[in-house]
């Protein structure tokens, strides 16, 4: 190597496709001062890696933060553009284990890891306490711009997102997936009949609900309320307690005189759209008719939650094409009629909701 200025990493040598890589550990402190990432403005084809959501920032540099003794960050994957030497230590004992010796005039651009980069100098500037921790780094030699995008592709291409309900099952941090878990726990219908991997449920599934439809309807149900209050755990355990009690077509699932695959054909009652409503109509009832929210909400026993009732839930739950829709819009309007059926007042929003809605018809 000519130069005689460079920096200097213990590292492991590998190979991959006939490659040498190798892997080092970096100093927090350290990372985003020799690790680029290229954020001029440049179209998408000259870059090698997506643009920087500044947004994702403050929410990734909380969690280091607010986790200072079990955060867990994946390896940064970036590339060599310069010369480099690596020595093994003692090649008697390991040849792949040595000193990595990086000219100091090369660039050390990052392929995959910007906002862990980015998020990590963030909360540096909240905790500097944390500069001598490190992070892995998986370093690979630079062949040009060609090469590094298809790092980028091969890196990201076969990453599969863990499904809502194995993210809250796997969860010990979040409150409300907390109580959703503990919900589980306490009511054996729910427990039998919910479905907590799967981000939805298949045709012939044997459950009723998803474990993230739960922790939604929960997110509604609690709004505003102090989720570190026993009583608000108390109305949670209570209102599905009801719901479990008073919709009768689930009772007929519960009671094995029906499959829940034709239950799930036939009735809508279950669907996350209809649940989330529900949270919502029980948030308002608890805050505004805190005695009797519940005698209140047992009259849903009396509404007509069948598929075929398009007079009710026909832009509400089922779209034009006659499926199940599932969006914010949807669920707020569910709601209104849900309200509508157990005789409450709409607020002005949902009063204006319902007539822009009949507008559009």
């Amino acid at each position: 190597m000519k130069s005689n200025f460079y920096y200097t990493f213990p590292a492991v040598k590998g190979k991959q496709a006939n490659r040498d890589f190798f892997v080092i550990m970096c100093p927090l402190s350290i990372l985003s001062k020799l690790f680029l990432f290229n954020e001029d403005d440049l179209p998408p084809e000259h870059r090698a890696q997506r643009i920087l959501n500044k947004a994702r920032i403050p929410e990734m540099a909380s969690y280091i933060l607010n986790n200072p003794n079990d955060y867990v960050f994946s390896s940064v994957t970036a590339s060599i553009d310069g010369e480099f030497d690596f020595t093994p230590i003692n090649k008697d004992f390991d040849e792949k284990i040595g000193v990595l010796r990086v000219s100091m005039d090369s660039r050390l651009l990052i392929n995959d890891g910007q906002h862990r980069r980015a998020a990590i100098e963030e909360a540096l500037k909240a905790s500097p306490e944390l500069e001598d921790e490190t992070i892995s780094v998986v370093l690979f030699i630079d062949e040009g711009l060609k090469r590094s995008q298809q790092i980028f592709a091969d890196l990201n291409k076969h990453a599969v997102n863990v499904s809502k309900s194995i993210g809250i099952l796997y969860d010990s941090r979040d409150p409300i997936a907390m109580l959703t878990k503990g919900l589980l726990e306490e009511n054996a219908y729910l427990k039998n009949y919910t479905d907590k991997e799967n981000p939805s449920l298949s045709k012939f599934s044997p459950k009723l609900f998803t474990l993230s439809s739960l922790n939604e309807t929960n997110k509604k149900l609690i709004n505003k309320l102090n989720i570190n209050d026993s009583q608000t755990t108390t109305f949670v355990y209570e209102f599905w307690d009801l719901l479990c009690e008073n919709m009768k077509e689930w009772q007929f699932v519960f009671n094995k005189h029906t499959s829940p695959t034709l239950f799930r054909s036939d009735y809508i009652s279950s669907n996350a759209v209809v649940l989330e409503a529900l949270g919502l109509v029980a948030n308002y009832l608890y805050k505004n008719n805190p005695n009797d929210w519940k005698e209140i909400l047992s009259k849903i026993k009396d509404i007509d939650w069948h598929r075929s009732n398009l007079n009710d839930w026909q832009g509400r739950v089922i779209g034009p094409t006659g499926r199940i829709v599932k969006s914010a819009t949807y669920v707020r309007l569910t709601c209104n009629l849900i309200k509508i059926k157990l005789n409450l007042p709409l607020a002005k929003d949902e009063l204006k909701l319902e007539n822009d809605c009949k507008m559009e018809d």
